[in-house]
């Protein structure tokens, strides 16, 4: 009973950051979704999505077309991000080069992406993944094709069910997908207020950028951070809860 408690008094902190017309999960592939990429929904200062997952490229535009958007050319890419994301990005990227160091987009779709780009890398790893464990004689050849059958985001479901089997479908098959790429119309990326970043290795790199409101939020996804648009003391506030990973800390619901 306690403990349950408990349970409901981190949902309802979490909860009443979220934007009150927030469409909450209803199956268990959304709650799946919002406990490991939900530090987005509670960003400040910017235009967060009210659904955990994108169905389609017509929602994805509408809500890219309604945000405040900014582009700039940086470390040889166009970058597209939301304003205030973007103009803290530029800040960041300014005190690194007064400490000799850099902050790199890793390439053209470190930033913005659409819809389709989610759909490609969602196959990306489930496609070489159901070949592998067909072969390695886990999975059988019918139920491969009938996951292929499924449009992308049903298919998230059933890769869920294959990986509480063991049968993982991160790009080396060692972990969870979700680790390696979000299921199409889940991807941070299509808010844009995602970068992936090339020094992320770097320890310094990542106290700027946490500096000024970018954060890791998705857990063993090394290159990637979230504009949450707060200092890190205001994290806690905002029903977030910080998860250290080896050297590195991630902020995610605390659900």
């Amino acid at each position: 009973m306690k403990s349950e408690t408990i349970k409901k008094n981190k949902l309802k902190k979490f909860s009443a950051r979220l934007p009150h017309n927030f469409n909450f999960p209803k199956d268990d592939v959304e709650r799946k979704l919002l406990r490991e990429y939900g530090a987005l929904f509670v960003a400040q200062g910017v235009a967060v999505p009210l659904v955990v997952a994108f169905k389609d490229e017509a929602e994805v535009s509408s809500f890219q077309t309604s945000a405040a958007i900014s582009k700039k050319k940086i470390g040889g890419f166009e970058i597209e991000l939301q304003t205030s994301a973007m103009k803290n990005l530029q800040k960041a990227i300014k005190e690194a080069e007064q400490n000799n160091l850099s902050i790199t987009p890793r390439g053209a779709d470190a930033a913005r992406r659409n819809y389709f780009e989610t759909i490609d890398l969602w196959a990306s790893r489930v496609e070489p993944g159901l070949e592998h464990w067909v072969k390695e004689g886990k999975l059988s050849e019918s139920k491969a094709e009938r996951i292929r059958g499924l449009s992308p985001f049903e298919q998230a479901s059933e890769i869920f069910k294959l990986e509480k089997k063991g049968m993982f479908f991160s790009k080396d098959l060692s972990k969870t997908i979700i680790y390696s790429v979000a299921p199409p119309g889940a991807s941070q990326h299509l808010a844009l207020l995602a970068l992936d970043v090339v020094e992320h290795n770097d320890e310094s790199v990542r106290e700027i950028l946490a500096r000024h409101g970018w954060f890791q939020t998705v857990v063993s996804d090394l290159p990637h951070f979230t504009f949450l648009g707060v200092s890190e003391t205001e994290l806690f506030d905002l029903g977030l809860k910080k998860q250290v990973d080896g050297e590195r800390s991630f902020w995610i619901p605390n659900l």
